[in-house]
């Protein structure tokens, strides 16, 4: 997923931002129709003009309205937005995040990819968790490893100096820039059990009651009755998961599970010589693909013991036979 914000000039003279082209629009209501009606017109030029831009979808009436497309070329998938510089800082703190440490980003690739073979997640708005949302339980479940993999925000924020200093709309947006001056973790973990742990961790979250917050590291009570609750790091009073229902929760935690589960196996039984898909390529099969799943632990009697013991069943419970002296087997009529 590649974010792209747009920054539209201001009318204020005491804007931060230096352009070479001005222009005017007409007068409208707000400046959150302004952004929609520039939108839109950004969104059919893409459409229409923009070499390679194909899947073109105007999303006006989100709380941030916002132009995605995917790029051939490149195989990106694109949110376009303006006017959000909130967005672009926390673009800059999840890159932050991924460059502390190698297993960040793997962690975060698998996941996501692991979501997107189980229609977790879409690139059409809905219920669904989008990949913003999983970046940022992958965040959380980091910062609670003991060591923990990953710092808080608040931790980032105390160790900025005064030009990491960052207010934006009026929420303070401050986190220290240069990574050489974190110290790095002394967790060792691998990514094979962090990726199990992950799936443990959330397949018995308490979601009902709790919340994901990354500036503390800690689970929080919900605000609210969301089913799933996950703080946005910056505009704190928003949930950036509002829009996930409780069927696409429970079908996320019932797959976290179920996904723990091979893992475990798979940890007690080491892969053989076998062309059997195993690790997170097992965790990709589509549903039906033959890969284990928590539905199937106990396995089925294969149909041909269901059969012998059906008529076993008959034989045992049918009238009286005896056998005459040719051998031939007679059968009582008597009531």
């Amino acid at each position: 997923m590649l974010w792209l914000v747009l920054i539209l000039p201001k009318n204020d003279l005491g804007s931060l931002w230096n352009f070479l082209m001005e222009f005017q629009v007409k007068n409208v209501p707000s400046e959150r129709v302004a952004t929609q009606k520039i939108l839109s017109v950004i969104g059919e030029c893409l459409d229409n003009f923009g070499p390679g831009c194909v899947g073109v979808q105007k999303i006006l009436n989100a709380r941030c309205p916002l132009v995605r497309f995917s790029h051939q070329g490149s195989g990106f998938q694109c949110d376009l937005t303006a006017n959000n510089s909130i967005a672009l800082k926390s673009s800059e703190l999840l890159y932050i995040y991924g460059s502390l440490d190698s297993r960040v980003r793997a962690l975060v690739f698998g996941v996501r990819c692991w979501a997107r073979a189980h229609s977790l997640t879409s690139s059409i708005p809905g219920a669904w968790i989008t990949n913003f949302s999983l970046t940022m339980m992958v965040i959380f479940f980091l910062q609670r490893r003991s060591p923990p993999i990953l710092p808080t925000l608040d931790s980032l924020k105390s160790m900025a100096d005064a030009e990491d200093r960052c207010i934006l709309e009026g929420n303070n947006c401050t986190f220290i820039q240069d990574i050489n001056k974190i110290k790095p973790s002394g967790n060792t973990e691998t990514l094979e059990l962090l990726l199990k742990e992950f799936f443990e961790y959330f397949g018995n979250f308490a979601f009902n009651k709790n919340s994901i917050n990354i500036r503390q590291g800690r689970e929080q009570n919900k605000p609210d009755s969301s089913p799933l609750y996950i703080q946005n790091p910056f505009e704190t009073s928003l949930n950036i998961s509002k829009n996930v229902s409780q069927n696409q929760l429970q079908k996320f935690v019932e797959l976290a599970r179920d996904s723990a589960w091979i893992l475990e196996q798979e940890k007690k039984d080491q892969p053989s010589s076998s062309s059997h898909p195993w690790g997170l390529a097992a965790l990709l099969l589509p549903p039906g693909a033959g890969q284990t799943s928590l539905s199937r632990k106990k396995k089925k009697k294969p149909m041909s013991e269901k059969v012998k013991g059906l008529l076993a069943s008959i034989k045992s419970n049918s009238p009286d036979r005896s056998t005459d002296a040719s051998g031939k087997r007679a059968v009582s009529t008597q009531a």
